[in-house]
C-alpha cells in the first residue's frame, strides 16, 4: 500500500524537551525539509517543547491527560489536528500510548522515533538494556505506527557503534545525534509519497508523487 498524505502538515507531539521537535523545525527553516508544522500539541503544560514552539511563533496547544481516558485524550488531541489540517503525526518524546481511536483516525499516518535497532529492546530504556545485553552496535529507528509497543513498520534506522567504556548518557547522546538526522530524512520519505508498506516492509521507491 502507497502512502499518499494529503498535504505537508505537521502535527508534532510531545511531552519534554522536544530536541527532535527542534531538529525538524530547524530543518524546515533551514529548506532542507519541505514541510510545514501545522500544531504542537503536549499532555505536559510544563513541557520544554511547548514553550519552545511558541518562541518560534508555531501554534502550542496543551492538553491535559492527568485523570482523563486514554480514548478522551485522544479524540481531543485530534480534533485538534485536523483543525489544523493535519496530514502526518509526528511522535518527538511524547510519552503516552496512543489508542485505538487514534490509530483509526489517521491510519498510516503516524512515526515515531525509538533510540534502538528495533525490534530490538522496545518500550522504555532502550539505551541501558543495549548496553546490559553487551552489543556492539545499537541506533535508532523511525517507524509507523500501529497496536504494537514500537511494532510498526520500519521507515528508517541508523546504527551507532557501543564503545567499551559507554554509559547510557555517553550512548544517548551518540544515538540523538542520528535520530535528529533520519527523522526529517524519514518524514520527507513519506510526504514525498515513496514509501510503500508491504506486510511489514516498507519499500522506499525512487520515485514519488512529486517524481
Amino acid at each position: 500500500m502507497k502512502i499518499q498524505p494529503a498535504n505537508r502538515r505537521l502535527g508534532i507531539l510531545l511531552s519534554g524537551r522536544g530536541s527532535n521537535f527542534e531538529a525538524i523545525a530547524d530543518r524546515i527553516v533551514s529548506g532542507t525539509l519541505d514541510a510545514e508544522i501545522g500544531v504542537v500539541i503536549s499532555n505536559v503544560e510544563s513541557a520544554r517543547g511547548l514553550e519552545r514552539a511558541r518562541v518560534r511563533g508555531l501554534n502550542a496547544v496543551y492538553i491535559p491527560s492527568h485523570n482523563r481516558s486514554r480514548e478522551e485524550f485522544d479524540r481531543e488531541a485530534i480534533d485538534v489536528l485536523r483543525k489544523h489540517n493535519v496530514s502526518i503525526v509526528v511522535l518527538a518524546g511524547f510519552m503516552r500510548i496512543l489508542s485505538s481511536v487514534f490509530l483509526e483516525a489517521f491510519p498510516d499516518g503516524i512515526l515515531n522515533i525509538h533510540p534502538a535497532l528495533l525490534p530490538s529492546f522496545p518500550g522504555a530504556d532502550a539505551q541501558l538494556k543495549a548496553l546490559e545485553h553487551g552489543v556492539k552496535f545499537s541506533g535508532c529507528t523511525v517507524h509507523f505506527v500501529n497496536e504494537a509497543l514500537d511494532g510498526g513498520p520500519i521507515i528508517l534506522q541508523a546504527v551507532v557503534p557501543v564503545a567499551d567504556d559507554d554509559t547510557v548518557e555517553t550512548l544517548s547522546a551518540r544515538i540523538l545525534k542520528e535520530e535528529h538526522r533520519i527523522y526529517s530524512e524519514a518524514i520527507e520519505l513519506v510526504l514525498s509519497g515513496k514509501c510503500e508498506i508491504h506486510g511489514r516492509r516498507v519499500v522506499i521507491s525512487s520515485r514519488g508523487l512529486r517524481g
